[in-house]
């Protein structure tokens, strides 16, 4: 799974998810994309998730791109703990992902192989997304 290899800090603030995303809205490598259409967390293993499932359904032809990247921790606290004694340790790692995001884009297949594969993708993720594709012809 993806996860950073060191951060400056450990622990990090919950924070919202205001805007749309100003940047990686373009497809910059394939024919075809995933874009968020609503914000969320998207967590590594569910990242791992959607990307297992596209690369099986296009069964390893062509390319896929993962375009996000978890680098925000995640702390709980154990089940049945009393309130207070600071903050829990570090349990997973999340993407935070804004709407107009591309997710995953894959080139080298058909576009309706991509579109069924997108749609496998999507139903491991927690948002509404929709696929993207790149005129012919017209250069990002």
């Amino acid at each position: 799974m993806l996860s950073p290899s060191r951060t400056k800090y450990r622990k990090a603030h919950k924070g919202r998810i205001h805007g749309v995303a100003k940047g990686g809205t373009q497809l910059n490598f394939g024919t075809y994309g995933l874009k968020a259409t609503e914000p969320a967390r998207i967590s590594a293993r569910q990242i791992e998730a959607a990307r297992r499932a596209l690369t099986r359904h296009m069964k390893r032809a062509g390319r896929v791109w993962v375009r996000l990247f978890p680098d925000v921790p995640v702390s709980t606290k154990p089940a049945e703990v009393r309130m207070g004694s600071g903050k829990g340790t570090p349990e997973f790692w999340v993407c935070r992902v804004k709407p107009g995001r591309i997710l995953f884009e894959v080139d080298g297949v058909s576009g309706e192989i991509a579109g069924q594969a997108f749609a496998l993708a999507a139903a491991k993720l927690p948002i509404s997304t929709r696929v993207v594709s790149r005129m012919e012809g017209i250069s990002p």
